[in-house]
């Protein structure tokens, strides 16, 4: 990148977040509990058909109306969707009072559950699963729309693309990166549809170096995918190389660019082998990826130059299987992760030799996190010993007053979330993040998870999805234009592969990472 005196998105972007770490005051993260003192906090037992599974996968709704909602996947093939707005059972009571909190469950596969994915404006879910597929969900109907076949291994991962809500990407176990577009052709009746992969990279994270063990393959597991802001780049990471890829969608014959292969590692009695990466997660702002590593270190990448390695790591806790994740804060200021020794972990993203905050609570291997996208006060963990624990802040203590927070002089104005009178009577005099409670006049009208949040203002460089004429799917198709030459995206099952005339000015990958 030449320097100059006016910077680039990305550099403007990175200097934004620098300066939301150092500035602002935010609540202690080390006064969270999951007790269930309050609404919003408590234990959640995993049973919803009367017989307790681990959970493998959670996630809070992503739009402002649906944040408070959390949904649940577990190991028999379940969703359950709860409501944290409302006052959560104690670990004490959470067997005989979880089913108040659950709003929605079906039986979504025949078999595990590994990731789930909100969609189209949380009003449907993805969940990929053991059996080789991944499902699109009406939730309210708790009806099937679609089903993706193209795998031949459990699929692990998903990721919906940041400005195109049809099209998604998936990774599995059969070292496949599977690219889908739910305007594309499908076979099937109306009610659930059979779509094929638009787009396949294989072997996508295979070492080369590796050689087949006799009575089991190629450790090829695609662990992770995540789409970055830009709309173009595709993160993926694996069980078996240690290397985050980034692949230009318009260019998938080989990743543009990628993280530097890491020093292998002792292992007792085996010698030294490469870690393995067993999720990616996308900063707020962009400009940061994390990935979370088997030699139990969680790696931060500056996503303008991932080939000069990790900038930043974090350690303290212990990854001992490729189920624990970690997720940033709706800021971008902390990172979240679980844990083999049954804690939660908390960094700083701007002291990360300082300690980390140690929730304790859960009684067995912590895996899946995730930290409510509009309410700063808010995570929610899910542990091997059946249970999900939603921790609130209930202390006004904040982490520094130095300077007024800037996202206190310009929030972001947001459309009230649906809580009906039961629910609201349920959450008053809940104490927020800064200490106030809620106005009990007022209640009915808010959920004290949207009352407590004082997220920055979002930057997005999403365009809206565009309306395409589907003629067919395959494998990287190409169109022609009017004029007779070849303009890429015109008529491709995914304008995302294939950009139209109009976004062909813009850089490739390479050109982002030249000095």
């Amino acid at each position: 990148m030449i320097p100059s005196t006016r910077g680039s998105v990305f550099t403007d972007l990175k200097a934004r977040e620098l300066s939301s770490l150092k500035v602002g005051a935010r609540p202690s993260v080390a006064s969270m509990t999951a007790d269930g003192a309050c609404s919003g906090s408590g234990v959640l037992t995993v049973e919803p058909n009367g017989t307790v599974a681990p959970p493998l996968a959670i996630s809070f709704g992503k739009t402002v109306e649906q944040s408070h909602l959390l949904a649940v996947a577990d190991e028999e093939g379940f969703v359950s969707i709860f409501n944290t707005c409302r006052k959560l059972p104690s670990f004490v009571n959470a067997s005989r009072f979880t089913a108040n909190a659950r709003k929605e469950f079906w039986l979504a596969h025949s078999n595990a559950v590994f990731d789930i994915c909100w969609v189209q404006d949380d009003q449907k879910i993805l969940t990929a699963s053991g059996d080789q597929t991944v499902r699109l969900w009406d939730i309210e109907a708790r009806a099937g729309l679609g089903v993706m076949k193209g795998h031949s291994g459990s699929v692990k991962s998903l990721c919906v693309h940041p400005s195109r809500p049809d099209f998604f990407v998936s990774g599995s176990r059969d070292g496949t990166v599977a690219f889908w577009d739910f305007r594309g052709s499908f076979s099937g009746n109306v009610n659930e549809k059979c779509f094929q992969p638009v787009s396949v990279i294989k072997n996508a994270h295979t070492p080369k170096q590796l050689k087949r063990v006799r009575g089991k393959g190629l450790p090829m597991s695609v662990t992770a995918v995540q789409f970055l802001k830009d709309d173009i780049l595709l993160a993926t990471a694996g069980a078996a190389d240690g290397v985050v890829k980034f692949w230009d969608l318009r260019q998938l014959k080989a990743p543009a660019v990628q993280t530097p292969m890491p020093d292998p590692v002792s292992t007792e009695g085996k010698g030294k082998r490469i870690h393995g990466i067993s999720g990616l997660s996308l900063s707020p702002t962009g400009t940061s990826l994390i990935a979370s590593s088997t030699d139990s270190r969680v790696y931060l990448y500056d996503v303008i130059r991932p080939e000069k390695g990790p900038v930043k790591s974090f350690q303290g806790h212990v990854l001992g299987s490729f189920y624990i994740k970690a997720a940033f804060s709706p800021e971008g200021t902390h990172i979240l992760s679980g844990s083999s020794d049954g804690n939660v972990f908390v960094w700083q993203v701007d002291a990360p030799e300082a300690q980390p905050v140690i929730l304790k609570g859960h009684g067995g291997e912590v895996t899946a996190v995730d930290w409510c996208s509009n309410d700063f006060c808010k995570i929610a963990t899910c542990s091997d010993d059946f249970t999900v624990r939603v921790w609130r802040n209930l202390s006004p203590t904040f982490t520094s007053t130095a300077h007024p927070r800037p996202s206190a002089m310009r929030r972001r104005v947001t459309a009230d979330p649906v809580c009906d009178v039961a629910e609201a009577r349920s959450c008053e005099g809940t104490p927020c993040s800064d200490g106030h409670v809620l106005d009990t006049v007022n209640v009915i009208d808010y959920c004290p998870s949207q009352m407590c949040t004082s997220t920055e203002e979002s930057f997005s460089s999403e365009s809206s999805p565009k309306s395409l004429n589907i003629t067919g799917a395959g494998p990287m198709l190409q169109c022609t234009s009017s004029d007779g030459d070849k303009n890429p995206g015109e008529c491709s099952p995914s304008s995302v592969l294939n950009p139209p005339s109009s976004t062909r000015k813009r850089k490739t990958i390479m050109d982002y990472y030249k000095c």
